[in-house]
């Protein structure tokens, strides 16, 4: 009988039991901004057992040449949209009408490909901050856990909560469409009942609207969620619009603010003392740009604002709002390509590779557990050709990537196989958790 090797990859055992040694010519910590030279990484189960420069190499591991290469932990965008693609020009956002007429199906299968080519571009992990239709984002999240598709971690939030209405105006005879991309909740009932909902679908955060109308959030109804969610261990993102909204949000101890254009010194000042997380998603200025009024005025306004931001010592991730589409660049290009607005805040590069590596596992609330290159961490990694902590731009050529132990990417090119788990899927892995 003739087993195919892909059959073979699917069989208990079959990648698991294997050790993986990689030889790494330059190994960058981005806690302390250093590089260890000629390493060796012994990888099982999918998690690092090894780490020095004179580790045995067992006789029957598979070695994986990266002498030539800078390897780093794998990059975080901290606020994406996975399930959300409008192809449209930036000055006539079809975001409603994407909504309207795209299916959660339909959006699922987008939030697969875009996970993917931010896989390429070296993204190891996501958080996927809402406008996922109807729990695309969860989908997504158990597929990669489940081993269906290849993707970065995700830690989703599932719908964005909000007052009446979201980030909508619906005219009234079409005051369903709010939904599923929202949930309306204005009382403190419908808050705990939002939360739950959520927590129940699969939210690893809770994201929520502060003050996208007028009558947005107080701080005590924050404290609400805030503490609500935390009955499950999570934390509280916020959609930030306005200076005195942020003031509320930060009044109340959330976890993160998400956007920076109503942030100023004052606000940055407070999130330092409480060490709130900043999630800007400061869209860079590029050729795509320049015919959209006021786009140069606004990211000048964006550096400024990071440049405070970061004098102030304010935590900070690295975050994109990623959700449209340019012509002749993926998702992931899309997203690294935000590079551009932190270079042009003067922001060191090895602070730079520290906020797109250590600062988005702790903003993800996985520090202790996986992103570093630690012993006992779930091995993921990137390699590039230079050094990231002296070039930035080299990140824009990621050579080698690995998630989990498992080969994603290899010289420049992404593996066909394998991605899936070792054996069946345990049944406590169908449920959404």
């Amino acid at each position: 009988m003739r087993i195919s090797v892909f059959a073979l990859l699917l069989l208990p055992g079959c990648l698991s039991a294997q050790v993986t040694a990689l030889k790494i010519g330059h190994l960058v910590n981005p806690e302390n901004g250093t590089v260890a030279a000629n390493q060796v990484v012994l990888i099982e189960n999918g998690k690092f057992t090894a780490i020095g420069t004179n580790v045995p190499i067992p006789s029957s591991a598979t070695q994986i040449d990266l002498s030539q290469y800078y390897v780093s932990p794998g990059l975080v965008d901290a606020h994406n949209h996975l399930a959300l693609t409008y192809k449209d020009e930036p000055e006539h956002n079809s975001y409603y009408l994407t909504t309207v007429m795209d299916s959660t199906a339909i959006r699922a299968i987008q939030a697969v490909s875009n996970g993917i080519t931010m896989m390429n571009a070296g993204f190891t992990m996501v958080r996927d901050l809402g406008n996922n239709g109807n729990y695309a984002d969860t989908a997504l999240r158990v597929a990669i856990e489940q081993g269906w598709v290849p993707g970065p971690t995700i830690i989703n939030s599932g719908i964005i909560i909000g007052g009446f209405g979201g980030q909508f105006y619906p005219v009234p005879e079409r005051e369903s469409l709010i939904e599923p991309e929202y949930l309306n909740a204005d009382t403190n009932d419908e808050i705990v009942k939002a939360v739950r909902r959520n927590i129940l679908y699969g939210a690893k955060v809770i994201k929520i609207c502060v003050d996208c109308k007028p009558y947005g959030y107080t701080a005590d109804e924050m404290r609400l969620f805030i503490s609500e969610a935390a009955k499950a261990g999570l934390k509280v993102a916020g959609h930030v619009q306005t200076h005195a909204g942020a003031l509320r949000a930060i009044d109340a101890g959330i976890w993160s603010v998400e956007h920076s254009g109503a942030l100023d010194d004052e606000t940055h000042k407070l999130m330092a003392k409480k060490g709130i997380w900043r999630v800007g998603t400061e869209t860079p200025f590029t050729s795509y740009h320049t015919n959209t009024p006021g786009a140069k005025q606004r990211f000048d306004r964006q550096v400024e604002g990071m440049k405070n931001a970061y004098a102030n010592h304010v935590n900070m991730a690295f975050s994109t709002d990623a959700d449209y589409y340019i012509p002749g660049m993926d998702r992931g290009q899309v997203v690294i390509d935000f590079l551009k607005s932190w270079q042009a805040a003067q922001i060191p590069a090895p602070e730079i590779l520290k906020i797109m590596t250590v600062n988005g596992y702790k903003v993800s609330d996985l520090y202790e557990k996986r992103g570093l290159i630690k012993v006992g961490f779930p091995a993921d990694l990137i390699a590039v050709r230079g050094n990231p902590l002296e070039d930035l731009d080299t990140l824009r050529d990621v050579r080698f990537v690995m998630k989990d132990g498992i080969f994603f990417k290899k010289d420049g090119v992404m593996v066909p196989g394998p991605f899936f788990h070792s054996g069946p899927v345990p049944p406590s892995a169908w449920r959404i958790h």
